[in-house]
């Protein structure tokens, strides 16, 4: 392997020398300023940012570990966990904690559905839990962190989990049921309240991941949208995670678990809490200051959603509930799509199981409507416009998936190493997230062979 190496430094630049190499590495990255990049970046406006800012710089060299030297640090953390908690309506004997973000409050919700089995479920000795197979992965990752299985439950025409699966894939090992508000991929809110219902008939605990709409769903029922029910007036819900540096425009990372009583909390007795962040954007901002920034981003996102399904060969995957959605395409190859948006400035995510680019609407977005849409109207046009090249990747996607069912495993990792071989030249590096390669890579029935094509790109990504 060739690696350009970095010894440890001898002596030490200055300041300005070092401000000036992160200003040269951060010139390197994708703008959003401009309003092009959906999902990532959850800026409140630059008034707001700079108290928020302040009050990060204030409290940064302070240590969360321990709260009787650091007592701010743990009335910050417990003031923020309160408003978040009257946001969530956890009632009176609510208890929670602050967190890194949002895979770290489902890691801890995870741990704590495993000890409290170990205590009120003492047969259960191979823990299952069951989620949406739309749930964030994090979820994955919590139960491989925690020896605990997850089973995936299939998903309705509408992308909401079915609650009949849920109850039949139930057993004797299952000790936690969990569901969305809204998922990430479509913006649907999973069915909480029959949910709920499931749980208490079957002495399960029930976690809502509300990471993405936490700190949005409320100000929009504050608004007047109609929004299912999804936090603690379900009374089968026993914990929620919400991220406050989402759409509470916090600083990263800053997330919050919520249990319904302390008593529950008990069983997750480690938690890396930290982040005062979060208090001062919840302050700076208000309830009426997120409800007009809430009213400015669904104004923007309805006028996204309308305009993409003007265009003929366009439509919304399902009916979103807010600022949270997908688009696909029946007609055009929408990774293609997607490419044509990247070159032009608007970076999009892109799905799988349905093939769609994805959008995450945030207050930065706002008043940049009509200028995504004029870009994706053109996009569309130059991929109808290059039917060859659209033809040529689609001849390239046959090939990869009959090779993938033909040759051995290691001969086609083999093949595809080279594959990854691009990802850190900047002149090649878009072609891994290109639309041939993210077709390949969903055209692929081994998704083994796929986790060996994404572990080696993220080998690739973070090696110099």
């Amino acid at each position: 392997m060739n690696r350009h190496k970095i010894g440890f430094p001898t002596a030490g630049i200055t300041g300005d020398a070092v401000l000036a190499r992160l200003r040269e590495l951060k010139s390197g990255d994708v703008p959003w300023r401009n309003g092009r990049m959906f999902g990532y970046i959850y800026h409140p406006g630059d008034r707001e940012a700079k108290v928020i800012e302040q009050a990060y710089h204030m409290f940064c060299n302070e240590n969360a570990l321990n709260p009787s030297l650091f007592s701010s640090l743990r009335k910050l953390e417990n003031e923020t966990v309160a408003m978040v908690a009257d946001l969530l309506h956890a009632g009176e004997d609510y208890a929670g904690n602050m967190t890194t973000g949002g895979s770290e409050s489902i890691l801890v919700a995870v741990k704590t559905a495993r000890d409290w089995a170990r205590k009120n479920k003492p047969h259960v000795m191979e823990p299952e839990i069951i989620a949406p197979v739309t749930i964030h992965p994090a979820f994955s990752k919590a139960c491989a962190l925690t020896g605990v299985r997850v089973r995936y439950a299939p998903t309705g025409d509408d992308k909401r989990v079915d609650v009949a699966e849920v109850e039949k894939m139930i057993n004797r090992n299952t000790i936690l049921i969990t569901a969305s508000a809204p998922c990430f991929p479509y913006g649907v809110i999973d069915p909480v309240e029959e949910m709920g219902v499931t749980a208490l008939d079957n002495n399960l605990l029930f976690h809502v991941d509300c990471c993405m709409g936490g700190l949005m769903l409320p100000f929009l029922e504050d608004l007047g949208y109609q929004i299912p029910l999804f936090d603690f007036r379900v009374k089968g819900v026993t914990s929620i995670s919400a991220d406050v540096h989402k759409y509470g425009y916090a600083p990263k990372g800053a997330s919050v678990i919520l249990y319904r009583n302390s008593e529950l909390r008990k069983h997750q007795y480690f938690v890396m809490s930290s982040w005062p962040g979060g208090l001062y954007a919840l302050k700076t901002i208000g309830r009426d200051g997120y409800a007009r920034m809430a009213d400015a981003v669904m104004k923007t996102t309805e006028a996204m959603k309308s305009g993409i399904e003007a265009i003929p060969g366009l439509k919304i995957i399902a009916e979103p509930v807010m600022s949270v959605f997908a688009f696909t395409s029946e007609k055009h190859d929408i990774y293609r799509i997607g490419d044509e948006l990247a070159k032009r400035g608007w970076n999009l995510d892109k799905l799988q199981f349905p093939s769609a680019l994805h959008m995450t609407v945030s207050y930065h977005n706002t008043g940049h409507e009509d200028e995504f849409l004029a870009a994706l109207k053109n996009a569309v046009a130059a991929v109808e416009g290059h039917k060859i090249q659209e033809v040529s990747s689609h001849v390239l996607i046959s090939i990869v998936r009959t090779m993938s069912k033909l040759l051995p495993v290691k001969w086609f990792r083999k093949l595809t190493s080279g594959f990854t071989g691009s990802v850190n030249n900047p002149e090649k590096g878009t072609a891994t997230t290109g639309a041939a390669a993210y077709g390949m890579m969903v055209a692929i029935d081994n998704r083994e062979n796929v986790d060996e094509i994404m572990l080696n790109v993220l080998d690739k990504l973070y090696s110099l």
